[in-house]
């Protein structure tokens, strides 16, 4: 097993996710198998228990595991599904020695950090490294780690030292360490600085750690007598330094690595030049150009609690993303707190009431994603009404779609009263119940969570063709709650239709309302398993209807709903200037146009 190690320095927040993944793109593009592992330093378990406006999303895994949203990076970039192990924390480690010690299995010895919390750590990282996450038979070739935080933190100690005892372990060749630092550009002189880079590089070394290739987060390309300074001092060939300087979209990382030659310093510190091939980015090249140059837009009002920081739906945002460049359209999400829309907000906050209902308004489609707690909800039944009186095209994720079903008992059934249990638990009528096999005492791990299947009720709807006709449906789900399996009668004899359930016919995952252009309802979370070249079915719906293309997409050949290259208004040519003189210069090259053609991007 060849290990590629990516740490970061300076400050947080560089990008190692974005670094590891593009690694990733680009050795699984050189014909390696690849496989990855986030180490996240904080004592909790798992990533379950966190607040998502402190810690970004929690991005469930098929197994059911709540991780950090570098996962979900991870398997959208790879296109491969990770299990709970590939997500190492303080936590995780320490109970598993703790446990390890109350059986007596370490025979009376005193257990310290180390050997016995670094063995732990390279013995769980060999063990998960094997596992296979592409759908093929046996480990993959290579294995991209990526340690969070910053060098330098006192939680992350433990695991820099097993991590220098793994690279001393496997040996030369087989293990490879890229270090994403920041070269800032200070606008009192209008120079990059390379003082903070070098300290880390220092500081790594110090711990016993040797950079292979130093990845250099800056806004813009690093000028050549900065590489070299960078050379001299952190004591790496200058074509092992490589620049990511800021781009329009995410996409161009990989492109940006390979274009620097990253690949190939790479393969050689891991002894790999002789079996790879060229990467092979064709594909991957279209869609970052595509995505840059669409310019029809269409407008979505993303209705949400966590609005303060949009890594808190990160997950939502990028199968928002990859359905409207799928349907050739420039996307622009427009963020509204839920509790602006409220009454109480008109009173306190006029402003910002009129701002948020504005807002709405003007949005082409309404989502409505997953959350927890009171605060916001009743803004969020507010657009779910707005929504379906308009008929604006809507999408509600788990607690969205509770509130759709609240909104509908409310409105068109009269319950005035109607609520979830987890917000009024002496409701008359309770739309919204807890599960019965849920905990109230423990938080951590006791949901329903990971990937359980939804079978269609009926093959007309919109959701059944949207996900071609199929019978049924593997979705991974994160609630506590669900609807009460009483009252769906009375729902679907008002016309609201419940047209997805779970094998046992008494747990709703797909409402639809009957008679509205897209008003659609899940319990389950389909953006966690949305990719750049295959959108989630129910984000392609809802950009489509958005759009006013729904029929079209539904009718279409594989219902996927891609627009093929020739038919959108991309344009393949663009207007630069070389030398100071206007000239043409094709986006896409004749190869690669041919290539795009109908291809899912």
């Amino acid at each position: 097993m060849k290990y590629v190690l990516v740490t970061g320095g300076v400050v947080s927040g560089l990008g190692k996710g974005v670094t590891a993944s593009s690694i990733g793109v680009l050795l699984k593009a050189c014909g390696l198998r690849v496989t990855s592992i986030k180490i996240d330093p904080y004592l909790n378990t798992d990533a379950g228990t966190m607040s998502p406006s402190e810690h970004g999303e929690v991005f469930v895994l098929d197994d059911g595991g709540e991780v950090d949203l570098d996962l979900g990076n991870y398997e959208r970039f790879l296109d491969i599904k990770l299990t709970r192990d590939n997500n190492i924390t303080t936590g995780k480690i320490y109970q598993h020695v703790i446990d390890k010690e109350r059986r007596g299995d370490y025979l009376g010895k005193t257990v310290q950090v180390v050997p016995h919390i670094t063995d732990a750590i390279q013995g769980w990282i060999e063990r998960v490294a094997v596992i296979p996450v592409d759908g093929e038979e046996g480990p993959a070739d290579v294995c991209v780690i990526e340690l969070g935080g910053t060098i330098g933190d006192i939680e992350s100690m433990p695991f820099i030292e097993a991590l220098g005892q793994l690279s001393c372990r496997v040996g030369f060749g087989n293990f490879c360490l890229v270090h994403v630092s920041l070269v800032p550009v200070l606008n009192v002189v209008g120079e990059q600085k390379t003082k903070p880079t070098q300290h880390s590089v220092r500081g790594l070394r110090g711990l016993g750690l040797t950079p292979d290739l130093l990845a250099c987060r800056s806004t813009t390309a690093l000028d050549k007598n900065v590489k070299v300074k960078l050379s001299r001092f952190c004591h790496l060939p200058a074509e092992n330094i490589v620049t990511l300087y800021d781009v329009p979209n995410i996409w161009y990382i990989p492109l940006l690595l390979r274009d620097q030659k990253a690949h190939e310093a790479i393969l050689r510190v891991l002894n790999l030049q002789g079996i790879t091939k060229e990467p092979a980015l064709e594909e991957w090249t279209s869609r970052a150009k595509i995505c840059d140059m669409l310019h029809e837009p269409v407008r979505i009002a993303m209705v949400g609690k966590y609005t303060a920081l949009s890594d808190s739906y990160l997950s939502v945002l990028k199968a928002l993303l990859h359905a409207s460049v799928a349907r050739r359209k420039k996307l622009i999400v427009d963020w509204i707190p839920a509790s602006d829309l409220e009454d109480a907000t008109e009173k306190e906050s006029p402003d910002a009431y009129k701002a948020a209902w504005k807002l709405l308004k003007g949005a082409d489609g309404i989502l409505v994603p997953g959350g927890f707690g009171d605060r916001g909800v009743q803004g969020k039944i507010l657009s779910a009404t707005y929504a379906r009186e308009n008929r604006i095209p809507f999408l509600g994720i788990c607690l969205g779609m509770q509130i759709a079903v609240i909104e509908f008992a409310r409105s068109v059934l009269g319950l005035k009263d109607a609520n979830s249990t987890e917000f009024d638990p002496s409701t008359r009528n309770p739309c919204v119940i807890f599960m019965p096999e849920g905990s109230k005492t423990h938080m951590g791990g006791t949901m329903r969570l990971g990937s359980r299947r939804t079978y269609f009720q009926v093959m007309e709807c919109k959701t059944a063709k949207l996900y071609g006709n199929k019978t049924f449906v593997d979705e991974r789900h994160r609630h506590r709650y669900e609807v009460n399996p009483h009252m769906i009668t009375r729902f679907e004899n008002a016309g609201l239709s419940f047209t997805g359930k779970d094998e046992t016919g008494r747990r709703m995952e797909i409402v639809e309302l009957n008679n509205h252009p897209y008003y659609v309802g899940v319990q389950f979370h389909p953006e966690f398993k949305s990719r750049p070249g295959k959108p989630s079915a129910l984000f392609l719906g809802l950009i489509a209807a958005a759009c006013g293309e729904l029929d079209a997409v539904l009718q279409g050949p594989g219902v996927r709903g891609i627009v093929p290259m020739e038919t959108c208004n991309v344009p393949l040519k663009e207007k630069v200037f070389q030398n100071g003189k206007p000239t043409t210069k094709h986006i896409l090259s004749d190869h690669l146009y041919s290539y795009c053609n109908g291809v899912h991007i």
